[in-house]
């Protein structure tokens, strides 16, 4: 069996591989050259150097973008993860009736897509606010951002609280016995047996809600579209704004340039992500 594999392995990678090649690399590479370009179809683009580098980082909007998204990144990454690792332990108690049904309750907003569950969102959060007069999108910054707040906690949490169950029930059970002999109590088990060796499980949460939250679209999309007047607009609707919205062939070069700025960004924060939790991980 295992020549057999040596011999054909190169068979069963190569649809991977060749999805990569046109799903990603190429595509970034084109994406990177004309982040330099001015264009209005990839086969006639004209070289501007780093102007549209420039013009994205003078461009106030996108600024205001950037740290919003850090915001809400950082924000919504602390309560996904907080909330999803209670749950998880509550639903990981042993005798506790029912844990499946809620456990599928939990679960369950992640099925729904972005752009249906903003306008879910919406409709809920302007027929409270309509018994005081207002609506979402005539509020400012802070309703909205609070508003995708919510969102992402009703969408996410349940999704990290399966990874934290899973990781709960992968610690060995000697590990907590031994923990009950030594007299250790419930809060002292947490921080001393779970939590070190759940940290794999974290690592794999926080990369997931740090990169979820600056990626946000469709639900900033739909919940607020970036009003009022771009002010709750975060990057990826930002620059999508940018590239689409804006009359002008030179829109859409800034439009690139904004992107790849943006690729590189969460790229460096995930990766800083992962080295850090990494070595706070434990070896069972």
């Amino acid at each position: 069996m295992g020549k057999v594999l040596r011999k054909w392995w190169p068979l069963f990678v190569l649809p991977t591989v060749l999805s990569f090649t046109f799903g990603f690399i190429i595509p970034f590479f084109q994406g990177a050259y004309l982040s330099f370009c001015k264009f209005k179809t990839i086969n006639k683009a004209t070289f501007v150097g780093f102007s549209n580098y420039a013009a994205a980082f003078q461009d106030p909007e996108f600024a205001h973008a950037f740290w919003l998204t850090a915001a809400f990144a950082f924000l919504s990454t602390v309560l996904i993860n907080v909330i999803a690792l209670a749950i998880a332990l509550a639903l990981t108690r042993k005798h506790l009736r029912g844990t499946n049904t809620f456990r599928t309750v939990f679960f369950m907003p992640n099925l729904i897509g972005g752009i249906v569950l903003g306008y879910i969102w919406q409709i809920l959060i302007n027929a409270v606010l309509s018994s005081v007069g207002a609506q979402l999108l005539s509020l400012n910054t802070t309703a909205g951002f609070w508003g995708m707040i919510v969102l992402t906690l009703w969408q996410q949490v349940g999704y990290m609280m399966i990874i934290y169950i899973a990781g709960l029930q992968s610690i060995p059970a000697d590990y907590l016995e031994a923990a009950k002999v030594d007299g250790a109590n419930a809060w002292q088990t947490l921080w001393k047996v779970k939590i070190p060796n759940l940290m794999s499980t974290i690592t794999i949460c926080l990369f997931l809600s740090l990169t979820n939250g600056f990626k946000l679209f469709d639900q900033n999309l739909a919940l607020t579209g970036g009003d009022p007047d771009h002010m709750s607009e975060m990057l990826a609707l930002n620059i999508y704004n940018t590239f689409y919205s804006r009359v002008g062939a030179k829109w859409m070069g800034i439009g690139q340039a904004k992107a790849v700025i943006f690729c590189i960004l969460v790229v460096c924060i995930a990766l800083i992500q992962l080295k850090f939790t990494r070595s706070k991980e434990v070896q069972q």
